[in-house]
Parts: C-alpha cells; structure tokens; sequence
C-alpha cells in the first residue's frame, strides 16, 4: 500500500472510530460547549516528535480542569511527508484525543510562507502565494470538517500589521484595484490597509466556505490599542460568526502599567464588543504563563492575576476566554515560555487559578449565561482618523510632550475609562462609525469626546443631531482640531459653533503639566476644582457672551463652555484632561468633574459610592439577575461602599451576596472588605 492509500485508509479507520465515540461517549446532540455560559480553554501547542502520552496528558489536563475548548494551530509545514505529500496524522491524533476528552477545537488556519514567524503572516506576497493558500484551504478544511471535535475556524491568526504596507506583487495590484473606486485623498495608506485587512479576511471566509458551511468563521485582532486604526469591524460582520481578541498583556498593555491590566482587558472587550455588533466575541488568546525572552514588558502572570482577568472577561460579555497556552512551544520564537503547564506537565497556580473560576461559572449557569454588561448609557467614542493624524505629525518622544505622542489620542480615551470603572460605571467603548446615531431620544445618553483631534464631517450633522434630542456630550482637549482630511476646523467658521456654543480662540503648549482652577455655574449647580491638564490649555470664545453661567472659567481665563442646544447639552472644555489625569496619577478630580456636571447619568445604575483608585467594578446582567465584578489593584485592604438607586431595589430592599472572593473579602452591612490583589463576584438581588 502506498503513502497515500495508507494515508486514506487510516482516515477513513479514524473518522470511522470517532464517529462511533462520539455515538457512545456523548448523547445524540450534546455540545460540550454549553449555550450561552462562557467557557475557558487553552491553546494546546502540536509538534511532530511530542511523545503520544503527553497528547492524552494534555487533553486530560485541560478536561479536568474544567476547560471545554482548546485551539490548535493548523501548521501546514506539519501536514507535509518527505516528499511533499499531505499527511494529516499528526493533527488526526490530536483531532482524536480532543474529542476522547470532551473538548471542542478552533483550529486556526496557518498556510506556509517564507518569513512565519510566531504571529503568522498578513497577506500573501503574491498570486503564487496565495494559489497555495488556497489549496491548503481546501485540503485542510474538506479533511477536518467533519471531526466531531470541531467548533470554528479560525481564518488567520491577529490580522494587523502595525500601521505598515508591505510592498509585493500581491499588494500592488490590492492597491491598483482599491484606487479605482476610492478617490485619492489623504491617508491614502491607511486608508488602503483598513480595505486590504477587510478584502483579504473575506477572501479567506470565501475559501473556507466553499469547503465547509456548517462550521463557525471566527479572527483575533490583536495589539489593539495601536491596531485598532486597521480595523473596520463593522465590514467584517457580514462574514464571521465570532469575534476574537489576542490579549496579552506583555505584548499588548503598553499604554498601561501592571496595576492596570483588569481596565485594559475590560477596554479590550468593550473595543471587540462594539465591533462584534450583534455577534459574540471571545478572548482568543490570553497570556497564561511566563515571559522568558518575548513580550516588550515581560513577566510571568501571578494566579491572583489570572482570577482578575478571566472575571473581567466575563463581566464584558466574552463569550469565553482561551489562554495561550497549555503547553509551552520546544523550539523557536517563544520556546519554553507561555505555558498554564509547568516543564514535566503539573498544573501551575494559575491553571488552578483558571479552574477555579470555570468551576464558579459551572455552578451558577443561571447568573452567567446570556451575559452582558450594564448599559450605563456613557460611551468613550475614538476615530480612527485621529489615529492617523496623530501618526502623521508626531515629532519627538521627549516625555513632556506624551500628549502629541503615537498614542496619546488613544490615552485620553482609556484615562476616561479607567477613571470611570473606577466609579463603577464602565461605559462603551467604541469606533464613532459605530455608535447607532439613528434614534431620535438619547435623553439618557452620554458621549465623552476625549482629545478626538480628527471629527470626519460625516459626523459632524450625527453630533448635531445627539444632543439636539437629549444627549449628553462631554467635549476636551484638541477635539475637533481637524476633518477626516486633516483640515483645521477652527481657522475658519468652526462648524459645530451651534453645538459647542463658541469656538476656541487659541491652544496654548506648556510642555509637561499643569492645573487650571475650574469653575462652572451649570444649571444642576456650582462646580469647582482643581484640575489637571497637560501640554495644552484651551481658550473658549462663547457665541454669546450676555449667559456668563455658561462659562467655565480658570481665573479670568474662559477655558469651557456648558451649551445647552435642543433638549440636550454640551460641557466642553478644550484642554487635555484626560492625559493630565494619567500623567498625575490622581483621576479624582476629573472623576468629581464628571459626576458634577453629569449627575442624572452618574447616578443612574448601581455603582460605587464614590471613586476608588486602584479599584476596578464592571456590572453585567446574566440570565438569572445582575453582578458585579470588582477588583482591588492597590496593595492594602480597602472598605467599599455602593450607590444603589432606589428604583433598582424593589420593595426597599438592598440586598446582595458574594458569589467569589478570591481570598478574605465579605460583606459586612453595606460595605464589602476586598484584600490587596483580591477578586470579588457580588449578586445584586431583586435588581
């Protein structure tokens, strides 16, 4: 018999076998991954020369553990014998013992290419290229389509490339094709990757489909922060079933320090939440173990820290969080490192970290299905324009100007995030492209507009239009600095004057950081304090002057304008607080700020009785009823208190109960005691 009859024989022996065991070992029907409870998993790492009793270990290991997934990376260079000829019996065995095990499969595609490092490539480099990509589709997909423990594909693995172009013959005629129906203007580059990342994602569904339909379409961006500026997510729902993120805090979290990584995975979350839309999303990759010579900002996970970032995880509605990795890789990029197993295969502290939590989530199926997060009504907007002006005319890396850094748009964003979770209203994050301008009351919304130095005009009427009918929008720092195009809106007849209530006369640039004494006689009462602010002040020129309350003033210096237009308002101050908070360290005045000027928001869902730094809460609704997540990043114990509004609580009862506490933490009245590094779970009852 030769190879490839053998080759045939075998599968067919193995589809035979597996189709039996899945008759047997599991009833008619079954899914071992459970409607709507998230689940946790682990990326299980397949070699050629891994000794067969370590693949059944593996497997072992992630089902006792309470994992129900795993990914595999479908490596082509591993599907090939000697003479070229496909043999799949390395990832049939492993296709075989998930299955045995209970667990389902993403299998992520992973053709070959020249330079693969551990990231994969982005697109092919030419048509001969992806002509193999194509029949590597088609012969791993119409091979593995029908393993029971198949549950999605993975179309690529963190699509992105850090804002670069490559240049090959495959590009080039990308470009050609694009120019012919998107008239030059500027960013042409950027505006080509955002098209090329969608048309080649969409390539590869084409392909998958036409093997398979039956299966889920999933892709993980990553690096998102600094990626997210390559990403149309809206464009992509039309192709996928899943979203997915790659979280990884040694590669990714460098706008954040250690302390931070719960609200950087929440904002992770929230950034593939919106993009998702009405489809789920996961967290496909999370660093489970330790950085040896990888990462930018390495370090190994402590379990206390696992147990933070899966809660974060589910409070955001994640579908389920898969780590990377089980196993560690033997060779290569990230040899020996990332691994939830320790070298001889023992579970380390942080798999009995992870375990624990699939266990919690096991034994309340009711409170953590179907979740997702409290629409507290207040989103954090960005546009991928301000990426890329930003990009464009960034100058030096001197640290007194980190405000006109790569980076500094999306850190004013976050810096509002973070000050709000730590109210205990984590709000939306999201693309202005996203957010559904159609409705005509958003009387109980909210817009923070944090240093968006680049509105497109397409907006400007959607703005108009918000805060007209009700809403809320809270404007600072170079906020509509620019068009989509780069074009100065305030050298000439700043267009939303109506809106804002005036214009800016001028920014003035101190290097570093200072404070402006703000005070505000807004209609719901005087506001003041000290605020924080770097590198920039603006200056406010009303449009009419005869309504002096409206202004906010710094001294005899007019830097903000409250606007009320239609049956909504406008708070706008045009100075970069949110990086004067970051850079301070102290979010408390802002926190104050906000909750002064925006009251019936600030106290319209369960939250914390005042801001807490260092102190993380998320609110999320699940079948059976309402939670929060809260978790305590300071190194001391810390005594919490909760604002709970009267018509959450029905009868006049505020009741709650800790489903988790990762240490000591328990209520006490109204108060929850929380350890240093401590995650807590608690139920809001009758809510």
């Amino acid at each position: 018999m030769n190879n490839n009859a053998f080759s045939l024989f075998r599968r067919n022996l193995y589809m035979l076998f597996v189709g039996l065991s899945f008759s047997t070992s599991l009833a008619a029907g079954t899914t071992v991954v459970p409607d709507g409870l998230p689940v946790i998993g682990a990326q299980v790492i397949i070699e050629p020369g891994q000794p067969e009793e370590n693949l059944d270990l593996w497997f072992r290991r992630l089902s006792e553990s309470g994992m129900k997934v795993c990914r595999i990376r479908m490596f082509e260079d591993y599907m090939k014998d000697t003479s070229g000829q496909w043999d799949f019996s390395l990832f049939d065995k492993a296709f075989e013992t998930a299955h045995r095990h209970g667990i389902k499969v993403f299998a992520t595609l992973f053709p070959s290419a020249q330079d693969n490092s551990i990231g994969g490539f982005k697109f092919p480099v030419s048509f001969k290229h992806r002509e193999s990509i194509e029949r590597y589709i088609a012969s791993v997909v119409s091979h593995f389509k029908n393993c029971p423990a198949l549950y999605s594909w993975v179309l690529m693995n963190e699509p992105g490339t850090g804002g670069n172009v490559p240049d090959n013959e495959f590009t080039r005629y990308m470009r050609l094709q694009w120019q012919d129906s998107y008239p030059s203007r500027r960013f042409s580059d950027r505006r080509f990757l955002v098209y090329l990342n969608t048309s080649y994602l969409k390539w590869l569904s084409e392909k998958v489909l036409e093997n398979d339909n039956s299966h889920e379409l999933h892709v993980n961006s990553h690096q998102i922060f600094e990626n997210v500026a390559e990403y149309d997510f809206s464009s992509w729902r039309p192709f996928l079933s899943t979203f997915g993120a790659s979280a990884h805090p040694s590669w990714h979290y460098g706008y954040f320090c250690r302390s931070e990584y719960p609200y950087a995975m929440s904002a992770n979350c929230a950034i593939v939440r919106s993009g998702a839309g009405t489809k789920p999303f996961w967290i496909t990759e999370l660093q489970g173990g330790n950085n040896t010579y990888s990462g930018m900002n390495p370090f190994c996970p402590t379990a206390d820290e696992i147990v933070q970032w899966l809660w974060t995880s589910v409070a955001s509605g994640a579908k389920g969080t898969i780590f990377w990795s089980l196993n560690s890789r033997s060779e290569g990029e990230e040899a020996g490192e990332w691994a939830l197993l320790d070298f001889q295969n023992s579970r380390t502290d942080r798999m009995e970290a992870a375990s624990s939590v699939a266990a919690v989530l096991e034994d309340n199926s009711s409170l953590f299905s179907d979740v997702s997060p409290e629409d507290n009504g207040i989103s954090l907007l960005y546009s991928r324009s301000s990426i890329w002006t930003e990009n464009a005319v960034r100058h030096n890396d001197d640290i007194r100007y980190e405000g006109r850094q790569s980076g500094g748009v999306m850190k004013s964003v976050l810096e509002y995030y973070e000050i709000l979770s730590e109210c205990g209203t984590t709000p939306s994050l999201m693309e202005i492209g996203e957010y559904d301008w159609t409705k005509n009351d958003y009387s109980s919304k909210a817009i923070v507009l944090a240093n968006m130095i680049s509105v497109p005009e397409e907006h400007w009427d959607h703005l108009r239009h918000f805060v007209a009918t009700g809403g809320s929008l809270f404007v600072e720092g170079l906020t509509c600095f620019y068009d989509g195009n780069m074009r100065s809106l305030y050298s000439t007849s700043f267009p939303l004057s109506d809106v804002f209530g005036g214009t800016v006369s001028e920014f003035k640039c101190t290097p570093g950081d200072f404070t402006i004494d703000v005070i505000s006689r807004d209609p719901s009462g005087l506001v003041k304090d000290k605020v924080p602010v770097h590198l920039w002040k603006g200056y406010a020129t009303p449009a009419n002057s005869s309504f002096p309350d409206n202004l906010i003033l710094d001294g005899a210096d007019t830097v903000g304008i409250v606007n009320k237009y239609g049956n909504g308002k406008v708070i706008w101050i045009p100075s970069l607080l949110g990086m004067g908070a970051r850079r301070s360290g102290d979010g408390t005045p802002l926190a104050k700020l906000l909750a002064g000027l925006l009251p019936s928001l600030y106290n319209s869902n369960i939250r914390l009785s005042r801001h807490e730094e260092d102190i993380f809460m998320q609110t999320a609704k699940g079948r059976a009823g309402r939670f929060s997540v809260i978790v305590n990043k300071s190194q001391v114990s810390r005594r919490l208190g909760f604002f709970v509004p009267e018509y959450k609580s029905r009868g006049g009862k505020n009741e709650r109960s800790l489903v988790f506490a990762s240490k000591c933490g328990h209520i006490s009245g109204n108060k929850l005691f929380i350890g240093p590094e401590e995650t807590v779970v608690i139920r809001w009852e009758h809510y």
